[in-house]
């Protein structure tokens, strides 16, 4: 015996419990578009890279360094940031307690407010901003609030061969020299 299937005459059917009128009223539109933005946003957050940031003393020493010795590629600013998603960074938002001596400002100006991006892995950036004090022995500091980034960032300097000496585990404290000798101290800010 042959199998028939009847398919419903008319959109009315296959929604019968909303009457098709009230569907397109004005409020039933809307609604569609809330829902309908709902899931844009969703996917628009769910898909936007974690970003790492990290405070340096000298922006230009810190391209020379990411750039030149980790390699590491120039990434572009993530759209959630052309949004002001994080616009209380930087050093106006940062307790005085983390700072040793004072707010260095950069030597150079490279003409970028927003700081240095750079692609760590593949869904992950690293965002470089100004802000940290010069260490000790006039050494550049880069410091981070997130254990996860130097961790990431050691790795990057031990795949690349750099010469490194971790100096504490927790939080975790480690220098590395630069092609121009300058000595790096990558810093964890313990909160």
């Amino acid at each position: 015996m042959p199998l028939t299937v009847s398919l419903p005459s008319t959109l009315s059917s296959l929604l019968p419990s909303l009457p098709l009128d009230s569907l397109f009223s004005t409020q039933g539109i809307m609604v569609m578009l809330l829902a309908a933005y709902a899931g844009a946003m969703w996917m628009f957050l769910t898909s936007a890279p974690k970003v790492y940031t990290v405070m340096v003393s000298d922006l230009e020493i810190a391209r020379q360094f990411y750039e030149g010795l980790l390699d590491m590629p120039v990434a572009e600013v993530p759209l959630h940031y052309y949004y002001n998603y994080e616009q209380t960074l930087g050093a106006t938002g940062i307790d005085p307690l983390y700072m040793s001596t004072g707010v260095a400002t950069p030597k150079t100006n490279l003409n970028t407010s927003d700081g240095l991006w750079y692609q760590l892995q593949k869904n992950t950036q690293l965002h470089i901003i100004s802000g940290a004090s010069v260490g000790q022995k006039n050494r550049q500091r880069h410091v981070c609030f997130d254990r996860d980034c130097l961790e990431q960032l050691l790795m990057r300097v031990q795949t690349q061969g750099v010469k490194y000496k971790i100096r504490q585990d927790k939080p975790l404290n480690f220098l590395v020299k630069d092609i121009e000798g300058r000595v790096i101290e990558m810093s964890e800010v313990s909160n």
